[in-house]
């Protein structure tokens, strides 16, 4: 049974105990992310997350790298929007080592000026490879254009000339302001004592900033039309319009329309414009909530001859969904989504993830049966009624590659007037 407890210092630990694993997963989640950024910043949660890794008081990065695998353990890291991680699988009988290692990294890193240099010219690299994928390039403008001038519309890596800006005091500050024990969520998963995990927590996390940092702006969508001209052999095209944010309580039935309209080979996008019409190679529709807001929208990549039928037919489709949704569609999409979820829930490091996003989205855990109800708790009525309000909002329109085909934003606007 999972159980929440509270450090002394405020950082609440979650333990989800299970004795048949061999292994244990664990982590630390921190409520802090890219939206917490200032223009002149943008990319340091993501800096500060690689140079976690590169040596602390009492060990190099090659050491934190090999205590780990010595063991066998796997150690990684991610930036997100909302929050940042710092995650270890090892077997249980290691996990001690694992979250000294955590805990060293997020309280004792030194951001030494050499290691960040080189750790700087390593994410340009990054940020370089994803200006040469276009679908990420198109996502990017899309939420540049749906959020303008806000952090939530500014990409996660950040720039070259903000990571070259960063200095090893920046990321000291802005850790030691924004890594706050009050944002903090420990998450273990496996084959552990509960009470030994928690004095271990009290020994290691003992030099944690008590004080809450700044909160991010509220995000306020704006939408419109962004293009960029490429010679690409594909288009890619993001529409998308504002959707739910994790809180609401459309989230499920964000999560099941999304599923109906393009959630897999048997949705309605890719049956109607791929395999029926030939139009597209990719096509699908995605639901992106964040913590106070969301977008709902269908990405496609198809050919410059090409996207001159499609943006017809896919206005159309998305004119026509709301009221043509069957019962069978609503079962498929449910019964996806719960497998999805039991499937995700036999990873360990599943269990301590999803456990973390809770605590720092809901402020508890909800329970695999709490989950499983609002699924099926989603009627057609439901469906209906959230695909009418989101597809009557101001479209986000982004295109990337030969575009000259594209239908122009106004005619979208007027086209989708019917929906």
């Amino acid at each position: 049974m999972i159980q929440i407890k509270s450090l002394s210092n405020g950082i609440r630990v979650v333990v989800d105990p299970n004795g048949q694993a061999e292994s244990v997963s664990l982590g630390v989640w921190v409520g802090v992310g890219a939206r917490f950024e200032t223009p002149d910043i943008n990319g340091i949660s993501h800096v500060l997350e690689h140079m976690a890794f590169k040596g602390t008081l009492k060990r190099s990065a090659f050491d934190i790298s090999r205590e780990i695998e010595d063991v066998g353990g796997i150690m990684n890291a991610y930036t997100g929007k909302d929050m940042t991680a710092y995650y270890v699988k090892v077997l249980k009988k290691d996990w001690r080592l694992g979250l000294d290692i955590i805990a060293d990294i997020l309280q004792h890193s030194q951001m030494d000026a050499t290691e960040l240099d080189r750790e700087q010219g390593v994410i340009i690299q990054e940020i370089n490879m994803n200006n040469d994928t276009p679908d990420d390039v198109v996502f990017d403008m899309y939420h540049e254009k749906a959020y303008p001038n806000q952090p939530l519309g500014r990409t996660i890596l950040g720039t070259p000339e903000t990571v070259r800006a960063v200095t090893s005091q920046r990321l000291l500050d802005y850790m030691h302001r924004q890594y706050t024990t009050d944002r903090m969520i420990i998450s273990v998963s496996g084959d552990i004592d509960i009470d030994d995990f928690v004095a271990a927590c009290e020994d290691f996390f003992t030099e944690v900033n008590p004080n809450s940092g700044k909160e991010p702006e509220p995000a306020q969508y704006v939408g419109g039309d962004i293009r960029r001209q490429k010679e690409n052999e594909q288009v890619n095209l993001v529409l998308g319009f504002e959707g739910c944010s994790y809180t609401s309580p459309d989230y499920y039935t964000a999560a099941i329309l999304s599923s109906i309209f393009g959630g897999g080979m048997s949705s309605r996008l890719f049956q109607e414009i791929r395999e029926k019409r030939g139009l597209v190679y990719s096509i699908y529709a995605f639901n992106s909530p964040e913590t106070d807001t969301g977008t709902f929208g269908i990405y496609a990549g198809t050919g410059e001859k090409e996207v001159s039928e499609l943006m017809p037919v896919l206005c159309d489709e998305i004119i026509r969904l709301p009221e043509t949704i069957t019962d069978a569609e609503m079962v498929r999409a449910k019964e996806r989504l719960r497998a999805r979820l039991l499937m995700r829930l036999e990873n360990w490091g599943s269990h301590a993830e999803s456990n973390a996003v809770d605590m720092i989205i809901h402020g508890r855990v909800m329970t695999k049966e709490e989950t499983l109800a609002k699924i099926e708790a989603v009627t057609k009525d439901d469906l209906v009624r959230l695909g009418k309000r989101i597809f009557k909002g101001i479209p986000t329109c982004s295109a990337l590659g030969p575009i000259q085909q594209v239908m122009p934003y106004e005619q979208i606007v007027e086209r989708l007037k019917n929906a």
